[in-house]
């Protein structure tokens, strides 16, 4: 059993702790074990590494769930609701807003490139589904076109699915 929940994303390392294979489901978690077992973009620093999860937890709990209701009302469900459309446009350019306000000054969420912005880029990407002119957000236009620059990024997007 990979996912109790039976659905991706989820790994299984087979070089785990204590020599044994692990199973790890959700995005967030893959993100921390990676970031832990590689010593790759999640910091050995204890205030950094917080701030790192800060904002992969602040992408969890409110960028993705918001941008997925936004997806789901504008682009998908069977029925327009106005009320849904609209509550969750709102919420959308309020996270943008959040997002846009934290970039003033630095590149990255937190400090360096790390899982924080791993797991945020994907949902922004998709900013004209969620009704978001990028135009109204510069410091999330720099950070979108500074991560898509970078060749593992590039490589990834290339991807066809």
């Amino acid at each position: 059993k990979i996912s109790p929940n039976n659905k991706i994303p989820a790994i299984v390392d087979q070089d785990g702790p204590r020599g044994e294979p692990i199973s790890v489901f959700e995005s967030g978690a893959i993100l921390q074990y990676l970031g832990r077992k590689t010593g790759l973009f999640y910091s050995q620093d204890e205030q950094e590494r917080v701030e790192v999860e800060q904002w992969l937890m602040w992408q969890m709990g409110g960028l993705g769930p918001m941008l997925g209701q936004n997806h789901h009302f504008s682009r998908f469900a069977p029925e327009k609701i106005p009320y849904a459309i609209e509550r969750y446009l709102n919420e959308t350019k309020r996270l943008y807003s959040v997002l846009n306000k934290q970039l003033i000054g630095q590149k990255f969420v937190a400090g360096e490139y790390s899982i924080a912005d791993m797991a945020i880029l994907p949902w922004i990407l998709r900013y004209e589904w969620q009704g978001i002119q990028l135009e109204d957000y510069p410091y999330v236009k720099e950070y979108v076109e500074r991560l898509t620059a970078r060749p593992a990024i590039q490589r990834a997007l290339s991807i066809q699915l």
